[in-house]
């Protein structure tokens, strides 16, 4: 191990050049005017007991429950009154120096208090052959006195204070509160490539990752504490002003004001490179809030900034947010999982709502477990979880997930339940800062000062009528969402729209919505062709002047219609164990026409399929693998299904213990002609078995048929009295269809018996 520790330091020595200037302002430090160097005055810390924190490490490792931590905080006071040397430089200024020493440390990082600055000053903190330098820090990458550092290769960090020539050397202040031992991370790097993280984690600039570009630019890894690696995420405001909030966990929570904040740090490529890839980083930021039942933690970076948000060279992203609560189709983490480079992870399968991580409050956490051989560890914490839109929804707490447990679960405290709660100020919620303009938006897009919001801007938000399949009509009315992407309150805008490349038609919208907010525009009715259609949306003209920003204004949702179909639902409430079921939609030649398969469905939750059938039967088998069917002796109540139309319950579970598997066919019947002309009245309906016909004048002679809805016929009679009684023999309880037909006209309806 110690080759490898070697080994790593060597790489990260003959990177200098890349290593160097990650934090600060830029330069070198101002020591090298002098004539001669003195050596500077040295600071010892004794090696702590690895073994000791190693094994404290692997119980919070594996919970992530907590920061994951890197180093052991040797506390201590060295100022530039108690320690260091001090030297003449020959423009009349003065240098102070000190040089901190961690017996056998892999790297080295402080954290400062009472830090002052004055104009012309500047602090420097390097390593012994200047291969590795953060500064110059000024005033301005102070937070009330306070400086975190990047981490130092090696064992020793070399503090130097330059006082100018014009300023007094009592105006001076620093005192170095925390010399951190870091004892891991650097020699996994040489052992795995890169970072601590599981062989299993995937670099975001793989292919996967491409279509999340935007949101991985939003990512950082962040230190907490001096000594633990967590995750966070820039996040928008409505005010889209790209004001540096980062989200993160409420568990990774300490006092920020020292706090480093380190993006980009992430491979080129698919594959983890040699050496480490450049980032850049800032220190210091303020809290605005943080609560512990949804674990989430709001600050605002303070240090190093440009014009008052992330410098522009840094390429930030500000992610875009949903407070609404919506279960997403799919999610996406985003993190650095052990101090490690940054990578993606995914959940293609729909998140579930849950109480974890010991929250008093229900609903208060998502349940996700990741696909694609992804997964998150330590240090993940605080990631954002983005579902399938890009908007963040919230932010890692903990779980099992290792690459060693692909299929153990990990919970995110929800956005929803961060947002306003009951009873909450601004501190311990993110309505405040997050919707400063009170526009009380359920969802935000990002914001990319690459390509910042225009004055008047109009645009849409998607489509949500027509998308999808259309069963059994035509006919459908176009809703979609319209969002002001401006800076200025929207009040008109010209909508057009047409249908597979038609007449395009306009609609004038006036209102009034505000910066940053959506709204749901509803359109005349439009009439669809069987097959495959395509429905285009675009805005135009918003305030009456031209659009500042095109690339939002068009929209298109490609749907189908099936005119010959019937639109049929089977409702399936799953046991405790929903895991083990699966089912198939078999047609007469036996072919799968649908279908859920085991591992695809949560415990006790009713879930709704909509299928659009054809004339014809229909076998649903459903399976448990476990073999007790939607039994479970350990819960209560009893799993169950049906199956219905229009008409009502075509059919249903036959036992609740099926043991491996069921079958249960069933008919559907289209093309019914109902024909107002050919008019009856039945009674009683409900009945007891006993049914009365009575036509509007005479029809001649007429068929009455009964079936039930797999489509077994229970009776039949001819009669041509325009009032007849009809008793149906040994029928049950149910759901039936009953036709009337004659030679010219013929009508079905349902009719219910209840004994």
């Amino acid at each position: 191990m110690k080759m490898k520790i070697v080994a790593f330091i060597a790489v990260l020595l003959s990177y200098g050049a890349v290593f160097s200037q990650i934090q600060g302002n830029g330069g070198l430090p101002v020591s090298r005017k002098l004539k001669s160097l003195t050596e500077a005055q040295t600071v010892r810390f004794a090696e702590p007991n690895i073994e000791v924190l190693r094994a404290e490490d692997a119980i919070v490792d594996a919970a992530k429950t907590g920061p994951w931590r890197f180093g052991f905080n040797n506390e201590t006071n060295i100022t530039l009154a108690n320690s260091g040397i001090w030297e003449e430089l020959p423009n009349g200024g003065k240098v102070w120096r000190t040089k901190i020493v961690c017996q056998n440390a892999l790297t080295v990082n402080l954290t400062m208090e009472n830090v002052k600055i004055p104009a012309g000053n500047g602090l420097y903190v390097y390593n012994e052959d200047k291969s590795f330098i953060l500064g110059e820090f000024v005033d301005n990458h102070l937070y009330l006195g306070n400086l975190g550092t990047e981490l130092i290769p090696g064992n020793t960090a070399i503090v130097e204070y330059y006082v100018a020539p014009n300023n007094a050397q009592s105006d001076a202040s620093m005192t170095i509160a925390v010399v951190t031992h870091g004892y891991r991370t650097a020699a996994e790097f040489s052992a795995k490539a890169l970072g601590d993280s599981g062989s299993c984690n995937m670099n975001v600039n793989c292919p996967d990752g491409a279509p999340w570009a935007d949101q991985i630019r939003a990512a950082v890894m962040l230190v907490s504490g001096s000594n633990g690696f967590c995750s966070g995420s820039l996040i928008n405001n409505t005010q889209n002003d790209g004001k540096p909030y980062v989200l993160t966990a409420n568990h990774c929570y300490s006092n920020p004001a020292s706090w480093i904040f380190r993006f980009n740090w992430q491979a080129s490529g698919c594959t983890n490179p040699a050496s480490s890839p450049t980032f850049q980083s800032l220190s210091g930021a303020v809290l605005r809030s943080r609560r512990t039942p949804s674990d989430f933690c709001l600050v605002e970076i303070t240090g190093g900034l440009s014009a008052g948000t992330v410098p522009a060279s840094y390429n930030p992203f500000f992610a875009g947010w949903d407070n609404t609560g919506t279960i997403p189709t799919s999610t996406v983490c985003i993190h650095h999982p052990s101090g490690d480079i940054k990578k993606i992870s995914f959940d293609d399968a729909a998140a579930s709502i849950s109480q974890e991580m010991g929250s008093s409050e229900a609903q208060s956490t998502w349940t996700v477990e990741w696909d694609r051989n992804t997964t998150t560890e330590g240090g993940s914490s605080g990631s954002p979880l983005f579902d399938q839109s890009g908007r963040i929804i919230g932010q890692l707490w903990g779980g099992g997930a290792s690459c060693s447990n692909l299929s153990a679960p990990d919970y995110y405290g929800r956005l929803s339940k961060s947002w306003a709660p009951a009873s909450s100020t601004s501190a311990n919620q993110l309505k405040f800062w997050l919707d400063p303009n009170s526009t009380n938006v359920g969802t935000l897009d990002s914001y990319d000062p690459t390509n910042p919001p225009a004055p008047d801007n109009a645009g849409i938000n998607g489509i949500t009528s027509p998308s999808g399949s259309y069963c059994g009509t035509t006919s459908f009315i176009p809703t979609f969402v319209l969002r002001n992407y401006g800076n200025n309150t929207l009040t008109s805008v010209t909508i057009t729209y047409s249908l597979n490349g038609g007449a395009p038609s306009t609609y004038n919208w006036t209102g009034s919505l505000a910066v940053g907010a959506n709204t749901t525009i509803t359109l005349p009715s439009m009439t669809a062709v069987s097959g495959t259609n395509t429905f285009t949306v675009s805005t135009s003209m918003p305030n009456g002047v031209a659009d500042t920003g095109t690339n939002n204004d068009a929209a298109t949702s490609t749907f189908t219609v099936t005119t010959t179909g019937q639109p049929v639902t089977l409702a399936l409430t799953t046991d405790c164990y929903g895991d083990e079921t699966s089912w198939q939609l078999l047609n007469s030649s036996n072919v799968v026409v649908a279908s859920a398969p085991v591992n695809s469905l949560p415990d006790e939750t009713l879930i709704e399929y909509d299928w659009c059938l054809t004339s014809g039967c229909y076998t649903f088998v459903i399976n448990d693998s476990y073999g007790d069917g939607l039994t479970a002796t350990s819960c209560d109540p009893d799993g169950t299904y049906s199956i219905s139309n229009s008409w009502g319950i075509m059919t249903s579970i036959l036992q609740a213990n099926f043991g491996n598997s069921e079958s249960n066919p069933f008919c559907v019947i289209t093309g019914i002609d109902d024909k107002s002309e050919f008019d009856f009245a039945v009674y009683p309906n409900p009945s007891n078995g006993t049914l009365t016909l009575q036509f509007k004048g005479s029809v001649g002679e007429y068929e009455i048929t009964v079936v039930d809805l797999q489509g077994r016929e229970i009776y039949s009679a001819t009669t041509a009295s325009p009032t007849s009684t009809h008793a149906l023999p040994n029928v049950s309880n149910g759901t039936y269809l009953l036709k009337v037909a004659n030679a010219t006209f013929s009508k079905t309806q349902s009719i219910v018996i209840s004994k």
